[in-house]
């Protein structure tokens, strides 16, 4: 039998009855061989052999051949309607149909050039053969006419299974549909379709698939080609390095919407809320009692007799029983030895990935363990948020459903997630304590109480600045003088915190002593300008002041104030106006510099006083607002003023309402000081 020659582009396809009839004749035969399908249709396939090239026997015994074997592929010499002879390459496959009758399925390719045959032959085989790629051409009815064994061994597929089949009858749905509709598409525009990522065969691994349309020299359409290759390690690739980014990318977020952050119930919201949804169903923070509450470490270790509360909670989706399982503000139980006690006790992460575990999680019937498993929680870690080798709570994450459960490597992630959220939460706590200390300190430095001398009415408020803040330095003082005058004091340390409040102490202190001195407003505060600026020896240190001191004398009705840097000082007049307000007006006197400046003169003015004004001093925390220049802050503080109040403490209150609400805010300090003077003291000349 004639060596198997080269497939050429220009390939018909033409079925044979199990008696070797044929019962399939194309165009694309015709054209190739002249004969119409008239002529040729029932007739026996060895009558298109020319008989010039081959006696009856080895027409016979070639039909034979093509009709008994499997596969059978060879060169033949047939014979052209005009009587020349035509060498074509045959290849066959022998099938059955639905019914079970037999059939051969044959592919004719006209080849050329006889010495070429052979090298052309022998470089496809090769290469069909040698490349880990699998190929398969199609015919224009989308059949299989040619494939490789790397086909095969790619689908698992006998290659006999392929020719003459198209590939979803090989390959099971959905992914055999889609190729078959994919191959369509290119058959129909021409548009090749380039490393289409599919699932493999039977659902494992990955393959990229690419197919481009074929067309012969005389550019008609005469197929499909297709390759196949294996691109499960390049997927699994792509999705380490997918999961790597996505994992870079949490870190960092977790980081940034936490670091800034130096309230504990705000960080513990934030940290549920980075991780649910993205990388757990559930997340919740359990933090120690001691840590929110007091900003203190525990001496010893956590154990399961160590009071817990669960703070910052979040969730994919919400339901009454995620509000069994996870709801802010709830006291956390654990028994000994239990999953939580472990992670408590020895900082080491829990991974808890089984129903019996998950029962293991805090203490036996825990109805938060029991909506966890209604809810579909398959896998949890109990993660130790750890601070200076000591802990601080537990950050859990849950997984439920589809989810993929937890492993060790999301093990090793959580705890880089939990050790970064972990700095932030001890930097909160101890800035909870410093501010609880310096509030503590400032209150004791604060008057304890306000005397209200003859002439002279008395209302004040303190508020000090939001959780945001650090304690300030904001003070008020009133004190009686000799010849029954009275001196009113309001101040205003720069910065915040514990130094911010010691320095206000000490300031307020050396007012008090200075004023039984009876020195003069200007003069006394360039005393306190030399003390403040011997509090440090460092410039970059140092810290500043702003004061407004005020002697008022009842007998006289006379007001004498000096102000070093400080917001300028309100007065409203006695008489109300024809709509009923007050007049309010901003105290016209320089401004000075701050206390601690050092070298700078102060000045100070005095002016009669009409019984019943109001003197109004404050901070600059009253009227400063982001964003908005202090010229409004005064424009409101003066117009709440003119409002007609019932008495001292209503105006103290109006005043605080013009606060923003929600927003952090500085420390306030606000001092009314109403001069009614004395009746049986003549006003002097």
């Amino acid at each position: 039998m004639p060596e198997p020659a080269a497939l050429a582009p220009n390939t018909v396809v033409v079925v044979l009855d199990a008696t070797g009839r044929i019962r399939l004749w194309s165009q694309s035969a015709q054209d190739m061989l002249g004969w119409t399908g008239k002529r040729v249709l029932g007739r026996r396939f060895d009558h298109l052999m020319d008989p010039k090239s081959l006696d009856p026997k080895a027409r016979s015994d070639i039909l034979t051949a093509l009709l008994s074997s499997e596969c059978w592929s060879g060169l033949l010499p047939l014979r052209h309607r005009d009587d020349r002879p035509i060498r074509v390459h045959v290849r066959s496959s022998r099938l059955l149909d639905g019914d079970g009758r037999a059939f051969v399925h044959a592919s004719l390719a006209e080849t050329s050039r006889p010495d070429l045959e052979a090298a052309d032959s022998a470089a496809l085989e090769s290469f069909l053969e040698s490349t880990p790629l699998g190929v398969a051409i199609f015919d224009n009815d989308l059949r299989c006419v040619r494939a490789n064994q790397a086909l095969a061994r790619l689908d698992h597929h006998p290659l006999v299974d392929h020719l003459g089949h198209s590939v979803d009858e090989v390959i099971d749905e959905p992914v055999g549909l889609l190729l078959l509709e994919l191959q369509r598409q290119v058959l129909r525009t021409g548009r090749s379709m380039i490393d289409m990522t599919l699932p493999g065969p039977g659902g494992e691994g990955f393959c990229s698939v690419s197919c481009s349309r074929l067309a012969d020299t005389d550019h008609r359409v005469i197929g499909v080609a297709c390759t196949i290759t294996d691109v499960t390690e390049r997927h699994r690739t792509a999705r380490k390095n997918e999961l790597v980014r996505q994992r870079l990318s949490l870190l960092n977020d977790v980081g940034s919407r936490v670091a800034d952050l130096l309230d504990i119930p705000r960080i513990a919201e934030r940290l549920a809320g980075t991780l649910a949804p993205g990388f757990s169903d559930y997340a919740g923070v359990v933090l120690l009692e001691s840590v929110v509450t007091d900003g203190e470490l525990p001496r010893h270790a956590p154990t399961h007799r160590t009071p817990l509360i669960q703070l910052g909670v979040a969730w994919t989706q919400h339901n009454p029983t995620v509000d069994r399982m996870l709801r802010v503000g709830q006291s956390v139980n654990v028994s000994e030895n239990s999953a939580a006690d472990e992670a408590l006790s020895s900082g080491l992460p829990q991974l808890l990935d089984s129903p019996e575990r998950l029962r293991s999680a805090t203490y036996p019937g825990d109805p938060k363990v029991r909506a966890a498993l209604e809810l579909g929680v398959h896998s949890m870690m109990m993660l130790p948020l750890r601070a200076g080798g000591i802990v601080l709570g537990l950050l859990v994450v849950h997984r439920a459903n589809d989810s993929p459960p937890f492993d060790h490597a999301d093990l090793g992630f959580a705890m880089k997630l939990a050790d970064r959220a972990s700095t932030s939460l001890d930097n909160a706590r101890l800035y909870t304590r410093e501010r609880a200390g310096a509030l503590m300190l400032q209150r004791a430095l604060m008057p304890q109480h306000i005397p209200e001398p003859p002439g002279v009415h008395i209302a004040f408020r303190y508020v000090p600045g939001s959780a945001g803040n650090e304690a300030g330095g904001d003070w008020f003082d009133v004190t009686r003088l000799a010849g029954g005058r009275v001196a009113l004091v309001i101040g205003d340390v720069t910065g915040h915190g514990l130094r911010a409040a010691a320095t206000m102490g000490l300031l307020r202190t050396a007012v008090r002593t200075l004023s039984v001195l009876d020195l003069p407003p200007a003069q006394l505060l360039q005393h306190v300008d030399d003390i403040a600026a011997d509090l440090t020896h460092d410039p970059d240190e140092a810290l500043m002041a702003t004061c407004v001191y005020a002697v008022y004398d009842p007998s006289l009705r006379r007001c004498v104030i000096a102000r070093a840097g400080h917001v300028p000082p309100v007065m409203i007049q006695p008489e109300p106006t024809a709509d009923g307000s007050r007049s309010v007006r901003l105290l016209d006197m320089p401004s000075g510099a701050p206390l601690g400046v050092g070298g700078v003169k102060f000045e100070e003015v005095q002016f009669d006083v009409l019984d019943g004004s109001v003197l109004a001093l404050y901070t600059d925390g009253l009227i400063e607002a982001r964003g908005q220049d202090i010229s409004d802050g005064l424009k409101r503080l003066c117009s709440q003023l003119a409002e007609p109040h019932a008495s001292l403490e209503a105006a103290c209150d109006s005043v605080l309402s013009i606060l923003e609400p929600g927003a952090e805010q500085d420390d306030v300090a606000l001092l009314l000081a109403q001069l009614v003077g004395l009746p049986e003291t003549p006003r002097s000349s």
